[in-house]
C-alpha cells in the first residue's frame, strides 16, 4: 500500500554555482562529489514516491569553507536560488534557509534576510561548522534569535573533525555520529531548555540517539556532576523531531517510535541518496506494520503540517 502527499523534511538543493565554486574552496570533506540536481528531477523523484511536498537545503559542507565575506555571499546567492525555485512551485517546495556560521554576525542578518524577506520556512544547521558544535556558547546569540522568532531547525550532520578510515565513506558511519554529538551537546549544555521556542528536526533519525539515550542520560553524572537528573536529560533528548531519512526499517522504527512518540517525519535524503536508493527506505517504511492509521499520516504528513504553517495554509 502507498501514502500520497507526503512532506518530505529532509530533500536537498544543489544550485549549480555552489557545485562548481565547491572544488576550489575545500571540496567536500568526506570525498562525496555534488550530484546532479534540477527542479525537474526532484519532482519527478518526488512523485514516484507520493511525496506532495519537498523541503529544500544546502546539505553539508555548506558554506563553512568560503572566507568570511565570501561566505555570507555565497549564503545569500544559495537562498535567493532556492527561494525563486519555492515561488515558481510552492506547494511542491519550501526552503530551510542557509546560514554563513560560524559567522554569527552574518548568520543573524542572514537569518533576518531569510524569514523576513525570502519567507523561508526555517533554517538548516550544520552539527558541526568547522569542528565547532552547536552548543557552543558562541552560538548563544544565534539560538537567542532562533528562540525569539520560534524557527524551525534543520539539523544536518558533516564529517566530523576526525578522519575517514579506510573503506568505510564518512557519510555511512560518521554523519549518524556528527549528529548525536550535536543533539547530546545541545541538551547537556542546556540549549534546548533555555530554548524551548526552536523547534528541532534532527536528520537520519537523529543518528545514534534514540539507541544510546538511557546510556547519555544516566552516564552523564559521572563525567559532569551537575547534571545529576537523568530523567530531565532523557527528556530533552526527546525533545527533537527525527525525519526517516536512510533510517527506516524493522530494527529501527520500534525503538525510534519507543524514544520519539509522535515527533517522527519523513525525510528521504534526495538527491544524495540515490533514487533507487531513497525509495528503497521508502518501502521500509510503507512495509512497516507498527504504525497505526493515524501514526502513519502523521509520520507521511501531518506532523510536518504542524512544524510548517506555510504548507498548512496551502492545504487549507
Amino acid at each position: 500500500m502507498t501514502y500520497a502527499s507526503r512532506i518530505d523534511v529532509h530533500q536537498h538543493i544543489v544550485p549549480p554555482f555552489w557545485a562548481e565554486a565547491l572544488p576550489a574552496h575545500g571540496g567536500d570533506p568526506s570525498g562525496t562529489v555534488a550530484p546532479d540536481w534540477s527542479p525537474e528531477k526532484a519532482i519527478a523523484f518526488m512523485d514516484s514516491q507520493q511525496i506532495a511536498t519537498g523541503i529544500l537545503s544546502l546539505t553539508a559542507p555548506g558554506v563553512v569553507q568560503w572566507p568570511t565575506t565570501e561566505r555570507r555571499e555565497m549564503a545569500r546567492r544559495v537562498n535567493e536560488y532556492t527561494a525563486d525555485v519555492v515561488s515558481a512551485r510552492p506547494a511542491r517546495f519550501g526552503n530551510f534557509a542557509t546560514l554563513p556560521l560560524p559567522d554569527v554576525e552574518g548568520a543573524l542578518l542572514e537569518l533576518d534576510y531569510a524569514l523576513d524577506t525570502l519567507h523561508a520556512d526555517g533554517v538548516i544547521l550544520l552539527a558541526n561548522v568547522g569542528g565547532q558544535y552547536l552548543g557552543d556558547p558562541a552560538f548563544e546569540p544565534l539560538w537567542a534569535e532562533l528562540d525569539r522568532r520560534g524557527t524551525l531547525v534543520f539539523i544536518h550532520p558533516g564529517q566530523p573533525p576526525l578522519q575517514t578510515i579506510h573503506g568505510v565513506a564518512g557519510p555511512l558511519v560518521d554523519y549518524p555520529f556528527d549528529t548525536t554529538r550535536a543533539a547530546v551537546q545541545l541538551v547537556l549544555n542546556g540549549v534546548v531548555d533555555r530554548y524551548p521556542n526552536v523547534s528541532i528536526i534532527l536528520a537520519h533519525a537523529g543518528g545514534f540517539l534514540p539507541y544510546a539515550s538511557h546510556r547519555f542520560a544516566e552516564l552523564a553524572q559521572v563525567f559532569r556532576p551537575e547534571l545529576d537528573d537523568p530523567a530531565a536529560l532523557l527528556k530533552g533528548l526527546q525533545s527533537f523531531y527525527f525525519d526517516t531519512a536512510l533510517s527506516s526499517g524493522e530494527a529501527v522504527f520500534p525503538t525510534l517510535k519507543a524514544f520519539a512518540g509522535d515527533r517522527i517525519l519523513f525525510g528521504s535524503d534526495f538527491p544524495y541518496a540515490p533514487a533507487h536508493v531513497a525509495s528503497r527506505f521508502t518501502e521500509k517504511l510503507d512495509a512497516f506494520g507498527g504504525f497505526t492509521t493515524a501514526e502513519r499520516s502523521m509520520v507521511d504528513r501531518g506532523k510536518a503540517l504542524e512544524l510548517l504553517p506555510r504548507l498548512g495554509q496551502l492545504t487549507a
